[in-house]
């Protein structure tokens, strides 16, 4: 794997639905080595702090091996590193083949795989489609949040190297399937599973134990 892109952007305000909101989901790419905190990049800043940015939610990756796809499905040639909302474009960046719980080596600093990505209204804002978050959902491939396990110096071009797997091996994309996929046959063990993930996000824990719990009740 390797790091394409960094991308960064500060809050900005946009009209949607008549109404102004703040959002950071327009990401551009930055030149040079980026710093990157326990919350954040340097340069960077969520502005739904509710649903964005924390611990568990401190950088978003995303694969730039996505994109001819959704280039395809858009329609939309244009497409650009970071046009997900992503801060981190990485090639070979495989949903299906990283796990929750996994660490990555990305210059100076070491990035832990917390949670699926879950995309909101403000993704269809970013690449001009408002179907894209169910889109984005049925082709569940999503990127991942990470969190900082040690803070550092990063930059494009920058190898990007699994250095810890995740003891329960629930891959990012099994996890996200078996949430949102009533079909998916192997839904329930694989939540069943993801619960004893120590690196798992509080947002995640929470949204499989009530999924869990509401199958459970008669």
């Amino acid at each position: 794997m390797n790091l394409l892109s960094i991308n960064t952007t500060l809050p900005a305000k946009i009209e949607y639905q008549g109404k102004i909101i703040s959002t950071g989901i327009f990401k551009k790419p930055v030149i040079g080595p980026v710093f990157i905190a326990k919350d954040n990049l340097k340069g960077d800043q969520q502005a739904d702090l509710k649903n964005h940015g924390g611990e568990h939610k401190a950088v978003y990756a995303f694969s730039s091996d996505h994109y001819s796809y959704w280039s395809k499905v858009l329609q939309n040639p244009e497409l650009k590193p970071g046009g997900f909302g992503e801060n981190l474009t990485i090639s070979g960046f495989d949903e299906s083949v990283l796990h929750i719980g996994d660490q990555l080596s990305i210059g100076q600093c070491i990035l832990e795989i917390t949670q699926p990505r879950v995309p909101c209204f403000k993704l269809g804002l970013a690449v001009g489609n408002q179907n894209m978050p169910r889109l984005f959902i049925e082709n569940f491939a999503t990127g991942a949040y990470l969190r900082v396990i040690q803070e550092g110096v990063v930059e494009t071009g920058s190898k990007v190297e699994l250095v810890k797997e995740g003891v329960f091996k629930v891959n990012i994309q099994s996890l996200f399937r078996a949430y949102f996929d009533k079909n998916y046959p192997a839904s329930r063990s694989i939540m069943e599973r993801a619960l004893l993930i120590p690196e798992l996000s509080s947002e995640w824990r929470k949204k499989l134990s009530t999924r869990l719990f509401s199958v459970n009740t008669p």
